[in-house]
């Protein structure tokens, strides 16, 4: 998802001050209410009410603070609009860093403003197939048009599974791991019958044990992104704070849920599933109305949903004998 734009922001503060819904401002500018509600949250003065003046201060204050490839900087936005309109025009990585850098005195009109900035070739290659290029076309303006995944010279071999950003679960902070605070989540796949693309993906979350499972066509990472956003949407945005994923191919869409939503994701080792134990026992519990092996074809959406709430009404052991929902209401007031 794009980032809100300045112009967008001006029409929010007038909307603010007419104390218009954040739904209300989301279907003005085709933009999901979530995002409406963390622009003015988190690029609101301390203590003043929201001005777009003031949220571009903040928000470009907070992405000089960013790791991002320097693609992907903002700082360098016009660096990379650059670079994908020579990308369409089928010049290559090596093209495009040596006029940079030989002969900024031909670069056109427009883009005069970029003299005595450079990029070289290897970090053009970096955002193709490993940043935020890889989920667009651009590779296929190559010479070669290999898709992702592209392997560095004289670099040690990739992983089996590429995922950009990944974080360590090692790195998690320990009010994650000791459950004390609310709104950390562990997401996995449920496979059906052998052969089957169809799959079930369960969300879960640690500290009040609550779940949310959907239905999905197949194990990509788009249908993988789909399913959290939906359980995302059924509940108040703060809780979702941080997602832990496994080693598959379906969490090579996280980077955009910790752009769209601001939540922080982190990955298990490779074949250590009990890293993320939630989750994987809460698969288990599935599997009582789901046997391992049974075709998903006529599983409903709302079977999914019944079973979803059957397991966040029974009383748990770990609860003091509460059930998740109940949970869900004593730490936060949502339900009943």
């Amino acid at each position: 998802m794009q980032r809100i734009t300045q112009i967008e922001r001006e029409f929010i503060e007038l909307w603010v001050r007419t104390n218009k819904s954040h739904r209300w401002m989301a279907k003005q500018l085709g933009r999901d209410h979530r995002v409406i509600g963390r622009e003015i949250t988190r690029n609101s003065g301390r203590s003043e009410p929201y001005r777009a003046r003031v949220a571009k201060r903040i928000s470009e204050e907070r992405s000089k603070k960013t790791n991002h490839r320097k693609l992907e900087k903002y700082k360098f936005k016009d660096l990379q609009d650059f670079v994908l309109e020579k990308l369409r025009e089928d010049w290559s990585p090596e093209q495009i860093s040596g006029r940079l850098k030989d002969h900024p005195e031909l670069l056109e009109k427009k883009w005069k403003h970029l003299r005595g900035q450079y990029v070289c070739t290897e970090t053009i290659y970096q955002y193709i197939y490993e940043g935020e290029g890889r989920y667009g076309d651009t590779y296929t303006h190559l010479r070669r048009k290999k898709k992702p995944k592209r392997q560095r010279r004289f670099s040690r071999k990739p992983q089996k599974t590429s995922i950009p950003e990944r974080i360590s679960i090692h790195t998690r902070p320990e009010e994650i791991n000791e459950k004390s605070t609310i709104g950390h989540w562990e997401t996995d796949t449920v496979e059906g019958k052998r052969g089957q693309k169809q799959a079930i993906s369960v969300q879960h979350e640690r500290k009040l044990l609550l779940t949310r499972i959907h239905k999905i066509e197949d194990k990509t990472a788009q249908e993988t992104e789909t399913a959290i956003r939906k359980s995302m949407d059924t509940l108040p945005e703060h809780i979702f704070k941080s997602i832990t994923y496994d080693n598959g191919s379906e969490g090579a869409n996280h980077i955009k849920l910790k752009r769209d939503y601001g939540i922080q994701t982190y990955f298990c080792d490779a074949y250590a599933s009990w890293q993320k134990g939630g989750v994987e026992n809460t698969n288990g519990l599935l599997r009582q109305y789901i046997p391992k092996g049974s075709s998903l074809s006529n599983i409903t959406h709302e079977k999914l949903y019944w079973i979803q709430e059957k397991l966040n009404n029974r009383p748990r052991k770990t609860l003091n004998y509460l059930t998740p929902n109940e949970m869900l209401f004593k730490e936060t007031g949502v339900g009943h």
